[in-house]
């Protein structure tokens, strides 16, 4: 099992409250070589249109000092899971919670 990120907790809280039910924690993917972990999946249903909604989500706190080391990896890891949920579970999106300093420091930039 993986290590919590810094901020898994407060990823949680601010998906609860946008009304999403945690589903899964982690979210265990499986592949070819083995298994993955997404830190979490959630489910959000629509009942004006009467549809499920599902996501997993990746969190990263890049609170090391190699920002561009650390994206390096979040990408590599983004890049795998999404091959494989679009495999196994072509209707769950993924996504990446960072902090907002990270977003407005390094994802912005043309680099990224």
């Amino acid at each position: 099992m993986p290590a919590r990120d810094v901020f898994h907790d407060a990823v949680i809280h601010a998906l609860e409250r946008e009304e999403w039910q945690i589903t899964h924690d982690p979210y265990l993917i499986y592949y070819e070589l083995g298994k993955m972990y997404i830190d979490l999946g959630a489910e959000k249903v629509l009942a004006a249109e009467k549809k499920n909604q599902k996501i997993a989500v990746e969190i990263k706190s890049f609170i090391q000092t190699a920002a561009v080391s650390e994206f390096h990896t979040a990408l590599g890891q983004f890049i795998n899971y999404r091959t494989i949920l679009k495999e196994s579970e072509p209707n769950r999106i993924l996504y990446l919670a960072i902090p907002d300093d990270t977003y407005n420091s390094l994802f912005r930039t043309r680099f990224v």
